[in-house]
């Protein structure tokens, strides 16, 4: 290796101190450069003085860091009532000696008075105000009403190079605001040069709804995100919405847990699907969505875990009512605080504003399965690249938080698909069910299928279902001569099968009668011809037997006229 070339973990890493906001810092892979100036820069409503204060504040709650805020528009007062709302109490913390605000006000009239106009008197309050409290942090707010004293602007440049290049000699982390320029990032167009770092906050309106976006122009020194984010102002400040676990290294589990229909179980090889994974359920209107979400819900709460339950076009009462008709009864588990359900319109809210409301109330709730019912609402609040945008970064949230989540898309009647599938979506989620019609003689029935299950085998059938007062029923598969009978014809060709089978039955009966009779002719065939040979064989025997006794009769004369004979023949030998 060549003496001048180091090992990349031998190379010193950029010092960066930490913002504290949701998000930037894992933009900025560790916060803002240490004891460097950084410039934040946008149009007016952005929320770039905000953004500043809140980089003060967090440095004294989480780092405690004191800072120094000085303010060239507003009074210390003004700011204070500013960021009250928020939960900000900038005058306890200047109580504590962990905040100075310093408001200067700057007139043009008065510098045209008196004539000559430099930083030097900014220099000497700010130092002081460091020195003050041990100052780590520093924000001013904002620049162009510092320079506006001047007239001649090779002054204003050589100034604005010196005020940067004071603020890196005294060490502090500082954040300096400013107007966006015709043009260019800020209204002098040199800031951003002499800036070590520069983040663009933007505030745009598409189709009558407020969207706002950060973007970190340069940082000298570090690698960073280079794409637009999302970015929010909620009542506890600022949250930007990276992209959380771009490597996709979250962790996973190899628990199965039940989607809460027990047919739908049985299509899988596990009976269930992986505890954290995200399952896509599209279907048309009607096609018992919502009862198949809310069967998900349910189970979770039997199995003792919180379920955050979002729903688009329902509101909680009337979700309650109408789940109750078909067996799933969710005001129990509400009032065990198991169940939260969130309703509202999707047009409520902007699609970063719904990503910031499900990140915050699954910290508060912390939930072990979430429910959206149905994404494909939030079409009316954004073109299908923000929705998955959106819906990327959600379910990456939920899967590095191992959080089972349920999705249902509406699809389109005429060719059964979803473009936010064709977009994408559908490859995000880990199993995707497809519930639609299927269309019979003059009647429609439901059928469910599984089209995806990652890392688990499962059916390939199409099962069809009912919506019963006990919840979801699968039917199991009929097949007919034309493919898979459904609805009355199913029940048709029961019937026709049963006829069948009756018929069957009883030929097989006729059959039995048939052989019984065979049997009994037989059997009495049997029974003749052993009378008839029992009575063949005792005639043998009798004739047997006289045959026998006439033999020995004939056997006894033969032997006594043999003993006649030979008296005859020895008379002497006659006994006396």
């Amino acid at each position: 290796m060549h003496k001048y070339k180091l090992a990349p973990t031998a190379l010193p890493q950029l010092p960066k101190a930490p913002t504290g906001i949701e998000g930037l810092d894992e933009i900025t892979e560790g916060g803002l450069p240490l004891g460097r100036p950084t410039l934040v820069c946008g149009s007016a409503g952005c929320g770039k003085t905000l953004l500043g204060i809140e980089f003060l504040v967090r440095g004294i709650l989480s780092y405690d860091e004191p800072g120094v805020l000085v303010t060239f528009e507003e009074t210390a007062a003004e700011l204070a009532a500013n960021v009250a709302s928020l939960g900000f109490d900038l005058g306890a913390m200047q109580a504590d000696k962990m905040l100075r605000v310093d408001h200067v006000r700057v007139e043009r009239s008065e510098i045209e008075e008196t004539g000559e106009y430099d930083l030097e008197g900014l220099f000497i309050r700010l130092g002081y105000a460091i020195n003050s409290i041990g100052a780590k942090r520093v924000m001013l707010d904002t620049i162009e009403a510092l320079f506006a004293g001047f007239p001649n602007e090779a002054v204003l440049r050589a100034e604005i190079r010196r005020l940067f290049r004071w603020l890196k000699d005294k060490g502090v982390t500082t954040i300096i605001t400013a107007e966006r320029g015709e043009g260019s990032l800020t209204r002098q167009g040199l800031e951003e040069y002499v800036s070590d770092c520069v983040i663009l906050l933007d505030n745009r309106v598409i189709d009558q709804i407020t969207t706002r976006r950060l973007r970190i122009v340069k940082y000298r020194g570090t690698t960073h995100g280079t794409n637009e984010y999302p970015y929010l102002i909620t009542d506890e400040g600022i949250s930007v919405l990276p992209v959380t676990s771009l490597k996709l290294e979250h962790a996973v589990s190899d628990d199965v847990i039940s989607s809460g229909v027990p047919g739908l179980d049985e299509m899988f090889a596990r009976r269930g699907w992986y505890r954290g994974s995200s399952i896509l359920v599209t279907g048309t209107a009607g096609t018992a969505k919502t009862t198949l979400a809310a069967s998900f819900a349910v189970e979770a709460c039997r199995r003792g875990e919180r379920c955050l339950y979002f729903a688009f076009e329902e509101s909680p009462a009337q979700l309650i009512r109408n789940m109750r008709t078909v067996g799933l009864d969710l005001q129990p588990y509400v009032a065990q605080g198991l169940l939260r359900i969130e309703a509202t319109r999707p047009t409520l809210n902007g699609l970063e504003r719904h990503l910031v409301t499900v990140h915050k109330l699954i910290k508060e709730f912390q939930p072990q399965a979430v429910v959206i019912d149905p994404i494909s609402n939030l079409i009316s609040v954004g073109t299908l690249s923000e929705v998955r945008s959106m819906l990327t970064r959600l379910i990456d949230f939920l899967k590095v938080n191992t959080i089972s989540a349920l999705f249902t898309a509406l699809v389109s009647g005429g060719d059964g698909r979803l473009e936010m599938t064709e977009e994408g979506v559908s490859s995000l989620v880990d199993t995707w069910i497809s519930v639609r019609d299927l269309e019979g003689v003059g009647e429609r029935n439901r059928g469910l299928s599984i089209l995806k299950a990652r890392g688990m085998a499962h059916s390939n059938q199409v099962r069809e279902f009912l919506v019963t007062a006990t919840g979801i029923q699968l039917l199991d598969v009929v097949i007919g001569p034309m493919g898979i009978i459904t609805g009355a014809s199913r029940l048709s060709q029961r019937l026709q099968e049963q006829a069948a089978l009756t018929q069957q039955q009883q030929e097989l009966a006729r059959k039995d009668r048939e052989l019984e009779r065979k049997r009994r002719v037989l059997e009495a065939t049997i029974a003749n011809l052993r009378t008839e040979f029992e009575s063949v064989e005792e005639e043998l025997r009798r004739v047997n037997d006289e045959e026998l006794a006439r033999q020995q009769v004939l056997s006894q004369a033969r032997n006594l006229a043999s003993e006649e004979l030979n008296n005859r023949s020895n008379p002497g030998q006659r006994p006396a």
